[in-house]
């Protein structure tokens, strides 16, 4: 098995990505976590949020980067960052905000999520004038471990 090739994302790998980001979602907040997604609620959040068509239109989103870990054609796991969306009074569009780093369940632990985010970091500390923003749900502390160290 060779080891996974952190790129740019491209715009075919928007299918990858759609069901890489359904996938990792399902496995991590309604499987890993037990939240109690109404079963409508949830196909609707899927669809909004990990379309294929929504994942082409967020590829070309300027002022934002994706990156793929990609092993043998097979992508493993994904980054975005971008202007800051998050609702904090002291966050402004300029901000930089990292807004994903999922891991399929399959490659966690091969530290995938440590080479994304500190190139992430990188990426986001060279294109933005103040500071970097990270949205993670309060109760993932294994992301927020992440992100700590």
């Amino acid at each position: 098995m060779t080891e996974a090739l952190i790129r740019p994302a491209r715009p075919d790998d928007a299918a990858a990505l759609a069901a890489l980001g359904r996938q990792t979602f399902v496995d991590t907040f309604v499987e890993g976590f037990g939240i109690p997604y109404p079963a409508a609620d949830l196909a609707a959040f899927l669809d909004k949020s990990f379309s294929v068509e929504t994942i082409q239109t967020k590829l070309t989103e300027p002022g934002a980067a994706w990156w793929v870990a990609d092993r043998d054609g097979e992508i493993l796991g994904f980054a975005n960052t971008g202007p800051n969306t998050l609702p904090h009074p002291d966050g402004r569009p300029g901000h930089a905000e990292l807004r994903r780093l999922y891991i399929s369940r399959d490659a966690q632990g091969l530290g995938l999520g440590t080479r994304m985010l500190t190139l992430a970091l990188e990426w986001m500390e060279a294109n933005t004038d103040g500071p970097l923003w990270v949205g993670v749900w309060s109760g993932n502390e294994k992301a927020q471990k992440l992100y700590a160290a």
